[in-house]
């Protein structure tokens, strides 16, 4: 095992997902798209297709934060949000909605009920993820340290800062998030297209060469001895060895 992916794996594990997320939507496609974004960065998720299962599961799982639909079977989730703030036990816990309604009268509904924040769809899941995060750390600031090692580098991702051997790495914000996308990956070869589609997106147009003149900023900036590995016909990879 190249050093320090031991080292970066159990500091995700042990901080970030520390934190559960109860998703409650019965729109299966949605709720499975949710629950595959949020995992992806480090949270156990449970869903819930209805509010009376929601009910249950909040009183079985002790969730850290709720996602919750406004228009559910059985149980709606304004009525869910409200039992959630009328028990002790739960009283505190971190409720975002997740509805449709985008009038502003239905937005101040959600937040009169006891919801913490409010996101109507269709929402993009960076957007979502940001405000789970900024609702955790606000309410429950424990949760969210994000922290990631691979050697002598050190991410948090919380304050957006890197340190390579205690001294703090200036980078550009493609080359921040080339080198996130590399540390959540440790060892891992990536092609120049698959750096294309993880880190500008799908949907931008960008030549396979820009890739190289942002690996050579990243290495530079990492100084001498940086863990990037050029893989001959194959593309880059974060490997000490």
């Amino acid at each position: 095992m190249p050093q320090g992916v031991g080292a970066a794996a159990s500091v995700r594990r042990a901080v970030v997902m520390s934190a559960k997320i109860l998703v409650v939507e019965d729109d299966d496609a949605l709720a499975t798209l949710v629950e595959y974004n949020l995992s992806k960065e480090g949270f156990r998720v449970t869903k819930a297709a209805d509010g009376e299962e929601a009910i249950l599961l909040i009183d079985e799982v002790e969730p850290d934060l709720v996602l919750l639909d406004w228009m559910l079977p059985k149980v709606s989730g304004v009525e869910v949000c409200r039992r959630v703030r009328a028990s002790q036990k739960t009283r505190t816990l971190p409720v975002i909605m997740m509805t449709a309604r985008g009038e502003e009268a239905d937005r101040v509904r959600g937040l009169d009920t006891g919801a913490d924040d409010y996101v109507v769809k269709p929402f993009a899941m960076s957007e979502l993820t940001a405000r789970v995060r900024a609702v955790l750390r606000r309410v429950r600031p424990g949760l969210t340290e994000d922290v990631a090692r691979y050697g002598d580098i050190v991410m948090d991702r919380v304050a957006h800062r890197v340190r390579r051997d205690g001294r703090d790495v200036h980078l550009g914000p493609t080359e921040y998030r080339l080198l996130d996308h590399f540390m959540r990956h440790p060892g891992r070869v990536f092609s120049r297209e698959q750096l294309l589609d993880a880190v500008w997106g799908s949907d931008v147009y960008v030549e396979a060469r820009t890739v190289d003149v942002h690996i050579g900023r990243l290495r530079r900036a990492l100084g001498e001895n940086d863990p990037i590995r050029t893989v001959r016909a194959a593309g880059y990879a974060l490997d000490a060895d």
